[in-house]
């Protein structure tokens, strides 16, 4: 079974991880789909390096390679990279398509916090 891999506060996770990994978290989490092929791709995945940190354990960061994890790309109907959707109680509450600023990034997942 593959494992989730993690690099400072950002976790990896897998069609086979998705479940327990984002589904049955205990606080909102935000997954990144994104893709080797997509520079802007990697400024998001910087953006969130950063915000994993400023957010501590009030919120999860993940990310999904879509090429690598097909069945939970399609299951959340990502035509575009990157693609944000915070996830809460196992649902999704909120969604950002494409590159933005780190602030816009760091509003919007802030609106999804418990008050």
């Amino acid at each position: 079974m593959p494992q989730d891999t993690q690099t400072g506060r950002l976790t990896a996770v897998t069609d086979a991880t998705f479940a327990t990994a984002v589904l049955a978290a205990d606080r909102p989490v935000v997954v990144d789909f994104w893709a080797e092929w997509c520079p802007p791709c990697r400024v998001v995945s910087r953006h969130l390096a950063e915000l994993a940190e400023e957010f501590g354990d009030a919120l999860r960061f993940v990310t999904v390679n879509t090429d690598e994890n097909p069945a939970t790309t399609r299951a959340y109907q990502v035509m575009s990279a990157p693609t944000m959707l915070v996830f809460r109680g196992g649902e999704v509450v909120g969604s950002i398509v494409g590159s933005r600023p780190k602030n816009h990034l760091r509003q919007s997942f802030a609106g999804h916090l418990d008050g």
